[in-house]
């Protein structure tokens, strides 16, 4: 397992390979943010990004998501996977967004995951890029990227995961870290069989301290 300095010289190495780390999910607000994130489950940000303008432009707000016709709404999403159940989610979710936060996305945690369809890691992308508080979300690239790094254990849960960043990372640098692991899974790292011997030598090509990768899973 890597050390919290060596976990805090691999994010800052990702940062270097990848200045522009950021959320491509499209939006303009919060809750286009929060309805994009539900979307994005199991389905790719840019297969989310084809639908969300059309959504977006005739349902702008919760109230009117909340009184759109179910049918139009899977229609309008029907290009991404579990659509059926994602309109009914985000439909739901508009409605509680109505009736129990005023018409405005809730900006905690423990209020996010109350609303339909919307768990922890949704959650805490939305607390992080909406709202500017710092949370680390988990997802396939987090998880696998951490693992395979040697970064957090290969048995760890999800939420382990994120407590094990958590307490690796100083709070300042866990948005960043979000991102930062998103594109090196992304665009460096993939799923994929890959030289991963490569992945490494571009880290410790951008760290003060290489060597520290040296415990690094392979």
């Amino acid at each position: 397992m890597l050390s919290k300095k060596a976990t805090v010289e691999v994010i800052e190495a990702m940062g270097d390979i990848f200045p522009d780390a950021h959320c491509e999910l499209v939006h303009k607000n919060p809750f286009e943010l929060l309805v994009a994130v539900m979307l994005s489950a199991q389905t790719t940000d840019a297969a989310v990004n084809k639908v969300t303008p059309d959504l977006f432009e005739s349902y702008p707000t919760p109230e009117s998501l909340m009184q759109a016709p179910l049918e139009s709404i899977m229609e309008k999403i029907k290009t991404i996977g579990l659509y059926r159940n994602k309109a009914k989610y985000i439909k739901g979710t508009a409605e509680k967004i109505v009736l129990n936060f005023d018409g405005e996305v809730p900006k905690t945690r423990e209020e996010l995951i109350t609303l339909p369809g919307v768990g922890r890691k949704s959650a805490n992308v939305v607390i992080s890029v909406a709202f500017g508080i710092s949370a680390i979300a988990v997802d396939t690239h987090v998880e696998r990227v951490t693992k395979r790094l040697g970064i957090c254990a290969q048995h760890a849960t999800v939420k382990e995961v994120e407590e094990t960043l958590m307490k690796k990372l100083p709070a300042e640098l866990w948005g960043k870290a979000h991102h930062r692991l998103i594109f090196f899974g992304r665009y460096q790292c993939p799923a994929r069989q890959h030289n991963h011997e490569a992945c490494l030598a571009l880290l410790r090509a951008h760290m003060a301290s290489p060597e520290l990768l040296d415990k690094a899973k392979k």
